[in-house]
């Protein structure tokens, strides 16, 4: 039995150009380029050249006549990737080989074997499992709302990928202490459900593929040595996110051989929620003790201040992972130092942002080359408003635009429709009482797709705060009104511009400018980590993640609070100790809000009694204290804030809000530190407005 001729073979051409190729590699890389056949590691570090690597090494052993092009299997983890290994080994003139996901060629093999080990026509691919998962759940009495079903998908998914049976789930998860989106017992009844009906109805779905190609190949010798026959020499990239399912499968692909190439970075393990597991990269070279492993540390995609913030970042990481850390060296030329900037709030930052890149974009940086990177998803809404207010083209990368999520809609169609709420409750109390049937409940809930609805609520929340901040008689009318008046506008065209992305969706991607946003603790790490360290060290891994992305400019920034005129909530993320100078604003103003809020409880100006509330807190004094507000200064100070909109093209409140302005007016700070004390007037808006406030404070009446 001959196997079908693969679609992208072709014949082996060998070329002077291909051979000399590897003159341009570094020592290194050429170490791990001309290594003989056998198990070679190759421990890459960001931007270190690592799909460079691989691909010269994979046509030296073509070239060299060690294995022909069809004898050789390449695996990675997007289709995206798998293109990127052709397209490359066909320039060093080795077409014939295999790359592909593990899902697309566990699916190519499965065609060929099926007959052979079942007899019969192959099952198809089940298109969409939620259906069967559904009524899976309706008979195990569990939740059958979408976003429930997709939580029992991905946890279903996490199962099979764990090599978990729905008879073990339950004392797994148990041992693993894994937050689970239900009963566990409830979990893998649903499991075992979705299993029979799958079975039942002859369907396959992708992580069975994985199951029974490993299966014929441990179970049935003639297909076992038939696969061996054609595939001599494998290949696995990113090999620090492969699931045990994924292992077995290349267990039995490669059988007792050791010709096997692994690339990875332990560093960059963001997906163990999945059940991706960096021990059989850390593992490997005790797996095989004649390895030959490499480490690639180089880094050709940053430049060195960006390096040396990454190697800040994860030089602080604890447990196994950090002990095989390898530390970057930059290769490029100097370029600025990474920038740091705390925001008295979320629409502060965002509009900060906008304005950056309007101007970056102005002096001709192309917006494609720019992203704008954040922890979750609802995080982006802030920023698409930002973006549109300021006429810079976005686009969503990995998710919906904000306002076309489902459960945003939902949320939009209950408070436009909610009765008017008692007489003296205020905005913010009225929409958690009207979101909180449709989601929004006090904790986050299990499982990632009702986690993420339940922060679309919580980021509407966030709005209706901003909104309550500059019109406090704002009712739920007045609100249903600008959250519609937001979708609207939120519409930009569809170009290619700026990039707005979860830091998850960002792996693998690179440009030249970088904002991290949001850095704030709860956010980053995220709040449902607390308590579990190993969870806390995947967040720094996100971090280190977003970092390396930039290439030549990395702005990184947090906000105190969610909306405008509330109090400081927040402290900047813990990840960011050891990476903001000590002579920086921003480190500064930190320093200062430390000594503020570990001494005395602030006390009124006036009377010197403990001030309560965060317009007592922000004018320094009693609400029933009178005010000595200087009504001149006022006009002055809104009179600029009018102008400074009017150039930045952003709304006045982004400048400083009213009750800012009035606190100054009242205050009248004569020197930066007085003006810093102000809530609301954090470093960037002290070294971008300060001159001109405090001249204003002294210009004569």
């Amino acid at each position: 039995m001959t196997l079908p001729a693969d679609p992208l073979a072709g014949p082996m051409v060998r070329s002077a150009s291909a051979a000399s190729a590897e003159d341009h590699l570094d020592d290194e890389q050429r170490a791990a380029v001309t290594a003989p056949r056998g198990p070679v590691c190759v421990l890459a570090g960001a931007g270190t050249g690592k799909t460079r690597t691989i691909t010269h090494r994979i046509a030296h052993l073509v070239r060299h006549g060690h294995v022909a092009p069809g004898q050789v299997l390449a695996v990675t983890f997007t289709a995206r990737a798998a293109g990127e290994l052709r397209t490359r080994l066909r320039a060093l003139d080795a077409p014939g080989v295999q790359a592909r996901t593990f899902h697309a060629a566990a699916l190519r093999q499965l065609k060929y074997f099926w007959p052979q080990v079942v007899g019969e026509r192959p099952w198809p691919l089940l298109e969409g499992k939620l259906r069967l998962i559904g009524q899976a759940a309706a008979r195990a009495k569990a939740g059958t709302d979408s976003d429930a079903l997709r939580d029992l998908a991905t946890e279903i998914e996490w199962a099979k990928s764990s090599l978990v049976t729905p008879q073990g789930y339950a004392a797994e998860v148990a041992r693993l202490r894994r937050d689970v989106p239900g009963p566990a017992e409830q979990v893998a009844q649903v499991y075992a459900g979705y299993e029979a009906l799958k079975n039942q109805a002859e369907l396959l779905d992708f992580d069975d593929l994985l199951l029974h190609v490993a299966a014929a190949l441990e179970e049935h010798a003639s297909v076992a040595e038939e696969f061996r026959d054609r595939y001599r020499c494998f290949v696995v990239d990113e090999y620090q996110d492969v699931t045990p399912l994924q292992q077995r499968v290349l267990d039995a692909w490669v059988g007792g051989r050791d010709d096997l190439t692994v690339v990875g970075d332990a560093n960059q393990t963001i997906y163990t929620f999945a059940g991706a597991s960096p021990r059989y990269l850390l593992d490997f070279a005790r797996r095989f003790p004649e390895a030959t492993v490499v480490r690639l540390t180089r880094d050709y995609r940053s430049t060195p201040q960006i390096v040396a913030a990454a190697n800040t970042v994860i030089g602080a990481a604890r447990g196994r992972v950090a002990g095989s850390r390898p530390r970057l060296v930059g290769q490029l030329p100097p370029g600025p130092d990474p920038d740091f900037t705390e925001h008295p709030d979320e629409p502060d930052e965002a509009a900060a942002v906008a304005a950056k890149i309007r101007r970056m974009i102005a002096d001709g940086t192309p917006a494609a080359e720019v992203a704008v990177l954040f922890r979750i998803n609802a995080q982006s809404e802030v920023y698409e408003q930002a973006l549109t207010e300021a006429g810079v083209p976005y686009q969503v990368r990995g998710g919906e635009r904000f306002f076309v999520r489902a459960e945003v809609r939902r949320a939009m169609i209950a408070i436009r429709t909610a009765p008017p709420a008692p007489e003296g409750t205020d905005l913010v109390t009225a929409v958690r009482r009207v979101l909180a049937p449709v989601g929004l409940s006090d904790e986050p809930p299990a499982g990632a797709a009702m986690r993420a609805q339940w922060e679309s609520l919580l980021a509407l929340v966030g709005l209706a705060e901003e909104l309550a901040a500059v019109e406090p008689e704002a009712d739920l009318r007045r609100f249903a009104a600008e959250l519609e008046a937001r979708a609207d506008s939120a519409h930009p065209p569809t170009v290619q511009g700026v990039t707005l992305a979860s830091l998850h969706a960002a792996k693998g991607l690179e440009w030249d400018v970088v904002f991290l946003v949001g850095l704030a603790d709860g956010t980053l790490p995220i709040q449902h980590a607390e308590g579990d360290e190993a969870a806390i060290e995947e967040e720094r891994r996100l971090l280190y993640v977003g970092v390396t992305r930039a290439r030549r400019v990395l702005r990184i920034s947090w906000a105190l609070t969610r909306a405008a005129g509330r109090g400081r909530q927040r402290r900047r993320s813990r990840f960011l100790h050891g990476l903001i100078p000590e002579d920086h604003a921003a480190s500064r103003v930190a320093q200062g809000d430390r000594r503020r809020t570990g001494g005395p409880k602030p006390r009124c100006r006036i009377c010197g009694e403990p001030l309560i509330g965060t317009e007592a807190l922000k004018l320094q004094r009693c609400g029933a204290c009178p005010s000595d507000l200087d009504t001149e200064l006022l006009d002055r100070l809104r009179e600029w804030r009018a102008d400074v909109a009017k150039r930045q093209g952003v709304p006045s409140y982004v400048v400083f809000t009213d009750a800012t302005l009035a606190a100054i007016a009242e205050q009248r700070p004569a020197d930066p530190a007085a003006l810093v004390a102000i809530p609301g007037i954090g470093s960037r808006k002290l070294d971008r407005y300060g001159p001109e406030v405090l001249a204003l404070i002294t210009e004569p009446g």
